[in-house]
C-alpha cells in the first residue's frame, strides 16, 4: 500500500477553478484501478494551500495512474494554477503493519 500526499499552492483567486477541476476528476480517480481512497484538504489559515491524500494498492498502480490520460489531462489543467512548485510525498505504512 502506498500513501500519496501532494501539496499544492494556488494563485490567489484560482482556488475555485481548482475545485471545479477536482470535482470533475475525483470520482474517475477514485475508480481508477488500484486507488483505494482519495481526500482533498485545505489549510484553514492559508486558503490557497491544498493537499490531496490518496491511498494506492501498490506503487505500480500509482505509476499506471500517473501515466494515464486521466492524470495527464487533470494535471495539465491544475498545474497552470500553481503559485509555486508542488511538493509530493509517497509513503508506506509502517505501523500498524498491514501486509
Amino acid at each position: 500500500m502506498i500513501i500519496r500526499i501532494v501539496q499544492m499552492k494556488f494563485l490567489s483567486g484560482k482556488e475555485a477553478e481548482f475545485l471545479v477541476i477536482f470535482r470533475e476528476s475525483s470520482e474517475k480517480i477514485q475508480h481508477f484501478p488500484g486507488c483505494r481512497h482519495l481526500e482533498l484538504w485545505q489549510d484553514p489559515t492559508d486558503t490557497q494551500m491544498f493537499m490531496t491524500y490518496s491511498i494506492w494498492e501498490s506503487e505500480e498502480d500509482l505509476n499506471r495512474y500517473r501515466q494515464s490520460p486521466l492524470f495527464v489531462e487533470t494535471w495539465s489543467k491544475t498545474k497552470k494554477l500553481f503559485s509555486e512548485k508542488p511538493t509530493v510525498r509517497s509513503l508506506r505504512q509502517v505501523w500498524p503493519f498491514t501486509p
